[in-house]
């Protein structure tokens, strides 16, 4: 084994892009859970939050209670919001840290995210989301979803596990040697290739 195939090299762009996706899919699913089940201890619906992301598509229609047809599309945008950011955050923390900090680092990049997005963005676009949600309850949900984006280098280790056995694959086909059988033709005693399947 020689040793430049013993150095690491850098992640590619797309996987670790992918993975930071996954990431932040993941954390948000897991603040949103956890924003739910504190709403609900608060004696409110657990669709409260992702009622309150809706507002940015149905500014004068009240806050459903429950489910109802906004929390889709409040649930979507929560998701799509802290998907992207997940994968910035991935891109930008490519192979810079080592584990521990880097869980370090998701979890400032996300409590950072809440008072930049929760103290001034919605602020400015969407009013209701920023004075109607619960304040401790975000933040610890943020921490949460920090926690989560500091693991992506898992998701990475999974996507180059998989393109590797895909590679893999496509080496071994490569490898094979293809064998042409040529048959004989009974009736005028020439040969002919067999017919493409």
């Amino acid at each position: 084994m020689s040793a430049a195939s013993t150095v690491s090299q850098p992640a590619k762009a797309l996987p670790v892009l992918l993975a930071g996706l996954e990431a932040g899919m993941v954390g948000a699913l897991w603040m949103l859970a956890w924003l739910g089940l504190s709403s609900v201890w608060q004696r409110r619906s657990f669709w409260g939050p992702e009622n309150l992301m809706a507002t940015a598509f149905h500014r004068d229609a009240d806050i459903a209670a429950g489910f109802g047809a906004g929390t889709v599309s409040g649930l979507a945008l929560y998701l799509l919001i802290y998907s992207l950011l997940g994968a910035l955050f991935a891109i930008a923390m490519r192979d810079r840290l080592r584990p521990f900090r880097l869980l370090l680092g998701g979890v400032a990049f996300a409590v950072a995210w809440y008072y930049i997005s929760f103290g001034w963005i919605w602020n400015k676009v969407m009013p209701t989301v920023a004075s109607l949600h619960v304040v401790q309850a975000t933040v610890l949900g943020h921490v949460i979803y920090g926690t989560a984006l500091g693991r992506y280098p898992l998701y990475l280790s999974r996507l180059e596990g998989r393109q590797a056995a895909v590679e893999g694959e496509f080496a071994t086909e490569a490898a094979v040697p293809v064998v042409e059988h040529v048959a004989s033709d009974p009736i005028d005693g020439g040969t002919q290739a067999p017919p493409v399947e």
